[in-house]
C-alpha cells in the first residue's frame, strides 16, 4: 500500500468561533483507493504556510510510501533539516498526516483504530465543557461570576460532571507576571459560586494559559484551595517545568499541562519534574496518535493520567476518542459543548454525547468523515487572524479587572 495524494482544507469557523477561528483538515488518498482524514492544530503560522508545510512534508516523507510504517514517517519527520528536536509547527503537519494515516490502517483493517493500539478499554468516556456564559442580549459574557454558575447548572442538567472557567485575567505575550489583587478576588468568587451552584455534582477545572509567574499562581492556588477544583491548568508558561513543579508543590490542587507541548521528549520532563500530574496533549500539534499513547504509558509509569485537549474540530476530537479509548489511564476528555453546531455540521454524523459521556462508534479508522459540502462552503479561510492571539500590550493592573477595553486580544489582528 503506498501514499499518493494529499488534500487539505482550511475551513473558516463561523462567529461565534467556538473551537478556534479556522481548522485545517487533510485528507490523504492510497493508490488502491482508501482514504483517511486528520486535523492539523498548528497556530504560529497563518494556515497558508501551514499548507505549505504540509505539502513539502508530504512530499519529502509520505507520499509513496506505505501508511503503516509510522515510526519512520515519525523519525524522519522529527529529524528533518537535521533538527531532531520537538517543533510545534513540523509536529503539528506531522500529527494531521499521521491521524489520516491512522484512519487509512483502520479502514483497512476493518478495525477502530483503538482496537489497533491496545484495544478498548473504556466503553464511555467522561467528558467536560467550559463555560460558555450567555448574556441577557444573547451574547458571550465570561466576566460574570453569576451568569458562570448559571451556565454551570445548565451544564449540570445536561449531565456534564465537569465544568471549566478561566477568570484569572489576560493573555499577554509578556507573561508570566502578578496578577491583581483584583483578579485573585474574581477568581476565587467563580470558584466560590460555581462551587455553590453545582455542589459535588461537577469537578471545577481551573484554567488557565500560563500567564502567571511561579509566586502569583501560589498566591492564587491558596484561594481558590478551599472550593477544591480538580485542576489548576498551566499556571506559569509552558518551557520550564522547574517552575511549574513549585507551584504543584506548593498547592494541593492537581497541576494540568500539555495543550502548548509536543512529543514524548516535552512531556518527559514535565513528568520528571513532577511539575503536572494531569496531561493534556492536544492530538494534532503532540505529534499524532501513536506518539499521544507512548506519553500515556510514560503517565501510566508516573501514576498520572491525560485529558487530552481539545480546541480545534472535530477530526482532532475524533483521533483523541481512539486514544482515550484504549489508554487505562484515560481521566476526562475536553468537549466543546455537546458537539452540536458546526462541530456536527462539518461531519457526516456528529460525535456521539450522552449524559456527560462521549460514547465511542465501533466504525473502521477513526470513526468519522467530513461533510465535503459543507466544508467547501467554509473554504478558505481569508482572514489575516491566527486562531488564538494574545494581546501584545505588557499586563496593567490598572486594567486587569475585566473590562471591555482588555480581553487578552489583539485588536489588530
Amino acid at each position: 500500500m503506498q501514499v499518493e495524494r494529499l488534500q487539505t482544507h482550511v475551513v473558516a469557523v463561523p462567529p461565534p468561533h467556538i473551537g478556534g477561528m479556522y481548522w485545517i483538515f487533510v485528507n490523504l488518498t492510497t493508490k488502491c483507493g482508501i482514504t483517511g482524514v486528520g486535523e492539523v492544530y498548528a497556530s504560529t503560522f497563518h494556515p497558508t504556510v501551514i499548507e505549505a508545510a504540509l505539502k513539502d512534508t508530504f512530499e519529502r516523507y509520505l507520499k509513496g510510501h506505505n501508511p503503516y510504517h509510522i515510526e519512520r514517517f515519525y523519525r524522519q519527520c522529527y529529524s528533518s533539516g537535521f533538527t531532531q528536536r520537538p517543533d510545534l509547527t513540523m509536529m503539528g503537519a506531522f500529527s494531521g498526516l499521521e491521524m489520516a494515516c491512522w484512519d487509512i490502517i483502520g479502514k483497512a483493517c476493518n478495525k477502530p483504530v483503538y482496537e489497533l493500539i491496545g484495544g478498548k478499554v473504556h466503553d464511555k468516556l467522561r467528558s467536560y465543557t467550559y463555560l460558555y456564559p450567555v448574556d441577557k442580549n444573547g451574547k458571550h459574557n465570561y466576566d460574570c461570576p453569576q451568569l458562570a454558575a448559571e451556565c454551570a447548572i445548565a451544564n449540570r442538567e445536561l449531565g456534564f460532571t465537569a465544568v471549566k472557567f478561566d477568570p484569572a485575567g489576560p493573555y499577554s505575550a509578556y507573561s508570566g507576571h502578578q496578577i491583581s489583587l483584583a483578579a485573585l478576588e474574581r477568581s476565587a468568587d467563580f470558584c466560590k459560586k460555581i462551587r455553590a451552584a453545582v455542589g459535588n455534582d461537577c469537578d471545577l477545572l481551573f484554567g488557565t494559559h500560563g500567564q502567571m509567574t511561579p509566586a502569583s499562581a501560589i498566591r492564587l492556588a491558596k484561594r481558590i484551595e478551599p472550593y477544591d477544583p480538580l485542576w489548576f491548568e498551566e499556571p506559569v508558561p509552558p518551557g520550564q517545568n522547574a517552575a511549574m513543579a513549585q507551584v504543584a508543590a506548593k498547592t494541593s490542587i492537581p497541576i494540568a499541562t500539555g495543550e502548548r507541548l509536543t512529543t514524548k521528549y516535552e512531556f518527559h520532563d514535565v513528568l520528571e519534574h513532577k511539575a503536572a500530574s494531569i496531561l493534556q496533549m492536544n492530538l494534532g500539534r503532540v505529534g499524532g496518535i501513536l506518539e499521544a499513547k507512548k506519553i500515556a504509558s510514560l503517565a501510566e509509569v508516573h501514576y498520572c493520567q491525560i485529558a487530552p485537549h481539545l480546541y480545534n474540530g472535530p477530526i482532532g476530537a475524533a483521533a483523541s476518542i481512539q486514544l482515550a479509548s484504549a489508554t487505562p489511564n484515560f481521566l476526562i476528555q475536553e468537549s466543546i459543548g455537546t458537539w452540536d453546531g458546526f462541530h456536527a455540521e462539518v461531519v457526516e454524523e456528529k460525535i456521539d454525547w450522552q449524559k456527560g459521556y462521549i460514547i465511542p462508534n465501533d466504525k473502521p479508522g477513526l470513526g468519522i468523515s467530513l461533510n465535503m459540502e459543507v466544508v467547501k462552503a467554509h473554504s478558505p479561510y481569508q482572514q489575516k487572524r491566527l486562531h488564538l492571539i494574545m494581546d501584545k500590550r505588557p499586563y496593567d493592573v490598572s486594567q486587569s479587572n475585566g473590562s471591555e477595553d482588555w480581553k487578552g486580544l489583539d485588536k489588530d489582528e
